[in-house]
């Protein structure tokens, strides 16, 4: 391979997850050993663990992370459906740009733990037992809020001056700008920002829950196989947290690949 040749994304993949999986194998092998005389495993190796999701059965995971799936998806709808807006507006009225800025780093210094626990008092959590908790989706919102704000209005300026100037004197107004131009330059930087948002709302919505506003979660299971010493299982719903987030932002990855073929090179069909 010649020195200027990147590594092929796919192979890039493949040789970080393997990586990843030896890294965590050494670990347990020799860093967090049992002891002696005990069958508590801090660190159970990833064949211990795959196989105990293999015993288990994926249905019997997916009885609550179908919960915590559906807070964060709420959550990140809300979330980016609201930077979306607040950024637009901004292109719209120019003088709030200040303002939605201050708002959302604002919203990026609150600490979530504390934020939790104030909105688990003003909210509650699952109305009825196995809903989704309200706090749980409140968080997911909020820790997708910042970057999607930040990543739309630095798309959106990134149109090109002489494509709006075409749209000004054919008599086309900022609206007008807004949906023919600067949505178009704004695409990629948008889809990166929801792209990264997959994984933060999914985090966002196991912090809820571990503030105990659900009775059939991620955040409530992890809290009970943590009190039962249940090592293994810890790492399995770790390990699958880890799989579900993965999907998604692979997901947002091809879709920006698929609306914005331009940007990795590939031209149109």
């Amino acid at each position: 391979m010649s020195p200027g040749r990147r590594i092929p994304a796919w192979a890039a993949t493949v040789l970080g997850i393997a990586g990843l999986v030896v890294g965590w194998w050494l670990f347990s092998v020799l860093a967090f050993r049992p002891d002696p005389g005990t069958t508590y495993d801090p660190v159970p190796s990833p064949l211990a663990v795959g196989r105990q999701i293999l015993d288990d059965g994926l249905s019997a995971y997916w009885d609550f992370f179908s919960v915590t799936v559906h807070e964060a998806a709420v959550g990140f709808l809300w979330g980016n459906g609201l930077a979306l807006l607040l950024a637009a507006t901004v292109l719209l009225v120019p003088r709030m740009e200040p303002v939605v800025v201050q708002v959302a780093v604002v919203t990026y210094c609150l600490p979530l733990v504390a934020v939790g626990g104030i909105a688990i008092v003003a909210l509650g959590g699952a109305v009825e037992p196995g809903d989704p908790s309200k706090t749980a989706i409140f968080l997911a919102a909020l820790s997708v809020f910042f970057t999607t704000v930040v990543g739309a209005l630095l798309g959106f300026k990134a149109a090109d001056p002489a494509s709006l100037d075409v749209v000004r004197v054919y008599g086309g107004g900022r609206v007008r700008q807004l949906l023919k131009v600067r949505l178009v330059a704004a695409l990629p930087a948008i889809l990166n920002a929801l792209q990264i948002a997959v994984p933060t709302s999914l985090l966002g919505a196991v912090l809820g829950e571990y503030m105990g506003a659900t009775d059939r979660s991620v955040g409530i299971t992890l809290i009970r196989l943590q009190g039962q010493l249940d090592s293994v299982r810890v790492w399995a719903v770790f390990l699958l947290c880890a799989l579900v987030a993965l999907i998604g932002y692979a997901a947002f990855g091809l879709l920006a690949r698929l609306v914005t073929p331009w940007v990795s090179g590939r031209s149109t069909p």
